[in-house]
């Protein structure tokens, strides 16, 4: 198997916060370089040594980072979008900046031709029983009868490759009905959003913690023949910013939420105030060890669990707010 090595650059005091998100998206394997390991070598006055070889002389002036390697297969980009999502979202956090400048480097190929070598993965693809989720380049029968949703990868989360992103589709084409209002948190590409609207949904609100990821949404939208007026996207972040939680309302129909454990319990708190009574929230993301920690949170603030879902090691679920 090809892996993509991928380096992440911060600072020592940044080590434990990059690495906490990574296992949050299940990735287990770090190689760190830092150069406070070379300090605390020289500081080692009980060390018996006669020279230092390259690779810790390597330490000495290097950038700390942290480096992981991902298989260079259809669930890649998704991945890759998510890592940068992460450091988005920490960067945004760092009020200090201490953390460094939490950028992501594919190391070991060059990002413009891996672009066009993801399109070898990206083929039509049936999620639930009504959504079939295609990348532009790709067609579909005349004959086609479920509903199409066309998304390119791009440098946000969110083509329908993931499982986290396929058990989410899966459980709102359940919980959603015709006319409804869904409230999409961590939209990335926007694909949950629009695929709610495709589903039945009248209005949809997208909201990120990056910009870009708001803008990607917006113009996802718009290729998929979205009305402009039952689509909005904002950027922000919710748990921090009261403005923008005001500013997003309350009443809806629907709050759906595809993103890590430790974002799914921050924001536990605050998805009833975003939903009318009974109305239906479902969350995806989750790591399967993080499982129950995630859900008994988010029933402590009102809700009822419905149902959960797992495919390999994530776990989505759905729940009405009671």
């Amino acid at each position: 198997m090809d892996w993509i090595e991928t380096a992440i650059y911060t600072t020592t005091q940044g080590i434990e916060a990059v690495t906490g998100r990574l296992l949050g998206l299940g990735i287990d394997g770090f190689v760190i370089r830092d150069a406070q390991d070379f300090e605390d070598f020289l500081e080692d006055k009980d060390g018996n040594w006669d020279y230092i070889d390259d690779d810790l002389m390597g330490l000495k002036d290097c950038e700390t980072t942290v480096t992981v390697y991902i298989p260079n297969d259809a669930n890649a980009p998704e991945l890759v979008s998510a890592i940068r999502a992460e450091l988005n979202a920490l960067k945004q956090s760092d009020e200090q900046s201490e953390f460094g400048r939490l950028e992501c480097e594919l190391k070991n190929i060059r990002e413009e031709d891996w672009a066009n070598n993801w399109k070898q993965y990206f083929k039509p693809l049936c999620v639930g029983e009504k959504l079939l989720i295609k990348p532009s380049w790709e067609s579909v029968s005349e004959n086609e009868t479920r509903r199409i949703l066309e998304i390119d990868p791009a440098a946000s989360f969110g083509t329908g490759q993931h499982n986290t992103t396929q058990l989410c589709l899966e459980l709102l084409e359940q919980n959603i009905s015709q006319g409804d209002s869904l409230l999409d948190l961590g939209c990335g590409s926007g694909i949950l959003s629009i695929a709610a609207i495709l589903l039945g949904a009248q209005k949809a609100t997208a909201v990120d913690i990056d910009e870009n990821s708001v803008k990607i949404a917006a113009e996802n939208a718009q290729k998929n023949n979205i009305p402009s007026g039952s689509y909005t996207a904002l950027a922000g972040n919710i748990i921090t910013d009261k403005a923008l939680a005001e500013k997003i309302g309350t009443g809806f129909d629907v709050v759906c939420a595809n993103i890590v454990a430790d974002v799914l319990i921050a924001m536990s708190g605050l998805f009833a105030g975003f939903l009318k009574k009974g109305g239906k929230l479902v969350v995806s993301g989750i790591i399967e060890p993080r499982r129950d920690e995630v859900l008994e949170k988010i029933q402590s603030s009102g809700f009822e669990l419905v149902q959960t879902r797992q495919k390999d090691d994530w776990v989505a679920a759905s729940f009405v707010y009671r």
